[in-house]
């Protein structure tokens, strides 16, 4: 015999009424009552055989994990997305762009093979890792679509809008698979007015890294994977690249790379984009870009 009360369910989350009600209601041969007079007052006393205890317990941690289950499932489906995907449709440098974000088709025109991206005053995207008060989700971007399981290739020229008062102005290429899983790759005005090369990787919240002080006003970047590695590179001339990140292609199937202007700052930031090209090929020497 074993008394049902020395049975312990942790955290709280089945606790021993509902199990020992559960089990009268639906198995009562496994349960008997008898009575204990302690100081002339009777109680009365459930018990049953150690084996039913052991199989209504290992029910019970059963129904406990349902729960869970159920719980976690609540949670993942009640996500709400930092930024919605929305669908375009346009053709710029020779590439068809289908996705955006924040109407981002609306800030594009190309004149002579120059795109020109105009970043209205407090654009940016990051996902801040320190309890969301950095985060800015009012990015403009507009994205082409990729099928992962294959080489790709994504390049461009850029020169962005850099003022004087333009804190953090950028151009960028991006790579999104949603809302918490992506890479900005910039080219900033950081905090001390300098021009330099800048990646933010997203998983979840986003990390920020700075790399070169760049001191001309535009410069070529690339991202190349081989569908196992991914890899991001500048160049100042189009010719000879410097990979700067380099890590494991962990993207889904159906990714989006693109490019955006941001001002998240003051003032707008009016960016130009040229010599776009994606192929469906990587470079052939991940450490030269090349």
């Amino acid at each position: 015999m074993l008394d049902t009360a020395n049975i312990f369910y942790p955290n709280g989350g089945f606790p021993i009424e509902k199990w020992l009600e559960m089990t009268i209601a639906y198995f009562p041969h496994t349960v008997y009552l008898y009575t204990h007079k302690i100081n002339n007052k009777k109680y009365k006393i459930y018990g049953m055989k150690k084996k039913n205890v052991i199989a209504l317990a290992l029910l019970g941690f059963a129904l406990m994990a349902c729960q869970q289950t159920k719980k976690d499932v609540v949670a993942e489906t009640s996500h709400k997305p930092a930024f919605d995907v929305q669908d375009c449709d346009l053709t710029l440098g020779g590439i068809h762009f289908t996705k955006m974000i924040n109407d981002a088709d609306k800030q594009v025109s190309e004149m002579n093979g120059i795109v020109r991206f105009t970043a209205p005053e407090g654009t940016d995207l990051f996902i801040d890792p320190d309890g969301g008060k950095l985060t800015q989700t009012s990015a403009k971007v507009l994205f082409t679509e990729i099928d992962n399981t294959k080489p790709f290739t994504f390049s461009a020229r850029i020169k962005p809008g850099f003022t004087k008062d333009g804190l953090y102005n950028q151009g960028n290429l991006m790579v999104l698979a949603n809302d918490t899983l992506w890479q900005k790759f910039c080219f900033e005005q950081d905090e001390r007015g300098k021009h330099r090369v800048v990646t933010v990787r997203t998983v979840g919240t986003s990390d920020d890294n700075n790399h070169e002080v760049i001191t001309q006003d535009f410069i070529y970047y690339k991202i190349s994977s081989d569908t196992h590695t991914i890899a991001s590179y500048y160049s100042l001339d189009g010719k000879e690249w410097q990979m700067v990140r380099l890590y494991k292609n962990n993207y889904p199937k159906n990714l989006l790379v693109g490019f955006s202007s941001l001002a998240p700052q003051k003032g707008e930031c009016v960016s130009e984009f040229s010599e776009l090209s994606k192929s469906t090929d990587n470079v052939s020497d991940f450490r030269m870009g090349e």
